[in-house]
């Protein structure tokens, strides 16, 4: 077993986990995952940069990291960046800071790579399981960018489009720096067009309609899953696998879409830093659900994290066999 620390940074959130790997089966015993909300990407849909104060936010996790790495003793580290890193001008900044900080070099992944990382992760233990039908869909919605994958034991099709909860809120529901509460009828037609085209564009990549299975990842299918099964605080172990049916989906989407800020918070399993952009998310995965005619999503707390670390230790591994 290899030691490793995997660290995800999104557009929305950023995410650690530490594990034991078995970098020959994948298993992965997890002894640290935690994630913070620092919203990276605030305004780069508009300005292309990164704001001075996400920085901060960003840079501040990354120390609270560094201090559970260091205490676990991690052999090896990996920190992947996404969607809001790829697309700012001073993304250097952020790369110094976040070298300085945990002493590796941020990766800026592109699209197919956080396809096939997301991948690896949600299915490792579905591959096995005879009651779900292959070819999945694995789609993994994030803060700025929404990730496309098909694929059965591996990947078949990948694509990234600059899709998600992040991104489609300040895009279409922000006026004046501020959240419309509730969004009026316009603005959700207007997002939802928004959505469609950004399918479209995936379609020509992916053959979603050739999947059986829909796998959903992130914070925004988590939190859609967690509403439908009433729990009154969130649990992990209650949400990872559990199937969603398209029903619920089309049900809470339309109520977050209605629900004052003030609504959306008091809603026991909310993230406070979900708040204004559930409504997006959910959006986003009804109409992916309504595109590839799923009648349930089976929501995994696995993703890209786990398969950063099996590809983490499987490097090591490999180091180690060289002469």
């Amino acid at each position: 077993m290899t030691r490793v620390a995997a660290v995800d940074c999104g557009t929305n959130s950023i995410r650690l986990l530490v594990a034991d790997c078995d970098p020959r089966t994948g298993e992965l015993t997890e002894l640290d995952r935690r994630m913070t909300v620092v919203r990276l990407g605030q305004g780069v849909d508009k300005t292309g940069r990164l704001a001075p104060e996400a920085l901060q936010r960003t840079f501040a996790a990354c120390r609270e990291y560094a201090a559970v790495i260091k205490e676990l003793g991690a052999e090896r580290v990996r920190f992947v960046a996404t969607s809001a890193s790829r697309d700012a001008e001073n993304r250097d900044e952020f790369v110094r800071g976040v070298l300085d900080i945990l002493g590796v070099e941020p990766e800026v992944i592109s699209g197919d790579q956080e396809a096939e990382f997301s991948f690896t992760g949600a299915t490792k233990e579905l591959t096995g399981t005879d009651h779900l039908e292959k070819p999945f869909l694995v789609v993994d919605i994030g803060g700025g960018s929404t990730e496309f994958v098909v694929g059965s034991d591996h990947v078949r099709a990948a694509r990234s489009v600059d899709v998600g909860c992040v991104r489609m809120t300040e895009r279409h529901l922000l006026v004046d720096g501020v959240v419309t509460d509730p969004p009026t009828g316009e603005q959700v037609a207007a997002m939802r067009a928004d959505i469609e085209a950004a399918l479209d564009l995936a379609a020509g990549s992916v053959p979603l309609g050739e999947a059986r299975t829909l796998v959903g990842l992130a914070g925004s299918v988590t939190t859609v899953a967690a509403i439908a099964l009433g729990l009154t605080e969130y649990d992990s172990a209650a949400i990872h696998h559990s199937r969603i049916p398209y029903a619920a989906v089309r049900e809470i989407s339309g109520r977050m879409l209605t629900l004052t800020h003030a609504e959306r918070a008091a809603i026991p399993v909310m993230h406070p830093g979900r708040v204004d952009v559930i409504g997006a998310g959910a959006l986003v995965l009804l109409a992916i659900m309504e595109r590839v005619g799923a009648t349930e999503v089976v929501v995994s707390e696995h993703d890209i994290l786990d398969g950063i670390a099996i590809k983490v230790a499987q490097e090591a591994e490999a180091d180690k066999q060289r002469p």
